[in-house]
């Protein structure tokens, strides 16, 4: 296409110079013109060379710009066929698994349809076998009657008599495998029955109160423990923990704390503070220190002297230690040492009545409430908390057992473990171990069994335990196994909800039915 534009346009400018030529020299002659002539002739000459060569390079470049589209196309059209057999192929597959799970299908049907056939005749055949043997029976029925000489109802009566023989020996038998089995458990029962009853021991308590009185010599100290602008007071409480009543009581100072052992710390830094005179911070901080050095010696041989008196040795320093802290420990104003001695002095007494160990059994009693001298930081019942401490210092198993379950917070395993909760509830639930008056222990009791009585369907109640545990009878005929169960969780909601006690208390729902014949 270039040629062919190229050469007009050297055509045209050979033209204009020809002409330019004859009208600029005109009057050079004939010489002129034939050069001039010569002269495009050269250029026509060369513009066509130039022409054909530029058409044969453009004539090439199409060429390959040909071959190449060509190229790429037939490889797309490839790719595209490649993946249409491919598609191809998998409509093959699934044309194949559907023709195949058609025929599964088919099958299937034919197969179902005939096993109904199958049924269908199986059940005429058994109604046909039913009927038949039905008349069979009958026939036979007639037949015994003709030849034993009885009817239906003589039969009936002489086979009911023989039944009541047979199972009269079978009762017989099974009531003797049953004395046989209470005689094997009759000695488990009995230390139950017998752990439950005993209440042989009672000891003096010292009542722990939030407050100690320091008496002074003369309201002039007063001045001297507040300190200038209050930082003997401040650092006082800071050091030990406990507050500082200075108040218009004459010649004393009240300590107020709910630790006894702080309280005690307190008490003890507070009276050789006055004896030495010398009273500011740098001082309270070094007398307090030092008291609380004295007084964990002081816990230390306090646990000692508690087992020396229970008669036991060999336990772990850590426990004797935690025994020891007992003393500045108190439960609805019983003291805890005291409380524990006792338990176990009664857990010895039982176990030796009932033939078991009562050494372990005055170390479980000594140990039940170990648990509550533990930091308060750490939580967890008491009892889980002891069971923990004893396993960890290798502590008897039943000696943890019975500390971890006396509160029913895991399973017993051993009859110790019912000793020494029998013996916890006896010192901590008898008139005067706890802070409560005879006339208010009956009270209690009384409105115990009062409120289980208003219950619809309960036909009495009676407080046992020292009021730890409530039995309430029902009316059979009124109450059934579900309401029963029912009526136990209610009557311990409304004790909840509507009266004060330590502890816990357990609620029994007896339902039971007795039939009463009489021989005339």
């Amino acid at each position: 296409m270039e040629m062919y534009v190229l050469i007009p346009m050297v055509a045209i400018i050979a033209g204009i110079t020809f002409v330019a030529g004859w009208y600029l020299n005109a009057k050079s002659g004939q010489n002129k013109i034939a050069s001039a002539e010569e002269r495009a002739k050269r250029i026509l000459e060369e513009a066509e060379k130039d022409g054909n060569a530029l058409k044969r390079e453009k004539l090439l470049e199409a060429k390959d710009e040909w071959y190449k589209r060509k190229k790429d196309f037939e490889s797309e059209a490839q790719s595209k066929r490649n993946k249409l057999q491919a598609l191809e192929k998998q409509l093959t597959a699934r044309e194949e698994n559907v023709d195949r799970k058609l025929d599964l299908l088919s099958k299937k049907e034919s197969n179902l349809q005939s096993v109904d056939r199958e049924l269908a005749e199986k059940r005429k055949r058994a109604d046909e076998r039913e009927k038949e043997l039905n008349r069979l029976i009958e026939e036979e029925n007639l037949r015994l009657e003709k030849t034993s000489g009885l009817t239906r109802e003589e039969a009936k009566k002489q086979l009911t008599e023989n039944l009541i023989e047979t199972v009269k020996i079978e009762s017989a038998q099974t009531l003797k495998e049953l004395r046989d089995r209470a005689k094997e458990e009759a000695r488990k029962e009995a230390q139950k029955l017998i752990v439950q009853a005993i209440q042989r021991t009672a000891a003096d308590h010292t009542v722990e109160t939030t407050v100690s009185v320091l008496n002074l010599e003369s309201d002039e100290m007063k001045g001297r423990i507040i300190g200038r602008e209050g930082r003997n007071i401040r650092a006082f409480e800071a050091a030990t923990g406990v507050d500082v009543i200075v108040d218009d009581t004459p010649e004393a100072v009240i300590l107020s704390g709910f630790d006894p052992f702080r309280r005690e710390v307190a008490r003890v830094a507070l009276e050789r503070l006055i004896a030495d005179g010398r009273i500011h911070p740098a001082r309270i901080e070094e007398v307090v220190e030092k008291v609380k050095k004295e007084l964990e010696e002081e816990t230390l041989r306090t646990g000692e002297n508690a087992l020396l008196e229970v008669g036991l040795h060999g336990s772990h320093p850590e426990i004797i230690k935690h025994v020891g802290r007992m003393k500045y420990r108190s439960s609805y104003g019983q003291n805890l040492l005291q409380h524990s001695i006792e338990v176990a002095l009664l857990c010895g007494i039982m176990a030796s009545e009932l033939d078991l160990d009562p050494a372990l059994a005055k170390r479980a009693g000594l140990m039940h409430d170990i648990g509550k001298t533990i930091d308060r930081s750490v939580e967890g019942p008491h009892a889980l908390l002891g069971y923990e401490l004893c396993k960890k210092h290798n502590e008897h198993p039943i000696v943890s057992n019975a500390v971890g379950s006396h509160h029913e917070d895991i399973p017993m395993e051993h009859p110790i473990a019912a000793l020494v909760q029998a013996a916890d509830a006896i010192s901590g639930s008898r008139p005067g171990a706890r802070r409560e008056s005879v006339e208010g222990y009956v009270k209690r009791l009384e409105k115990l069994e009062s409120l289980a009585k208003s219950f619809a369907g309960v036909v009495n109640s009676y407080a046992i335990q020292a009021g730890r545990e409530i039995r309430v009878i029902c009316n059979h005929e009124l109450v059934d196994d579900a309401a029963a169960d029912q009526l136990s969780h209610d009557i311990a909601n409304k004790i909840q909800q509507e009266m004060e006690y330590p502890g816990q208390i357990k609620v029994t729902v007896i339902r039971e039915v007795r039939s009463v014949a009489y021989a005339k």
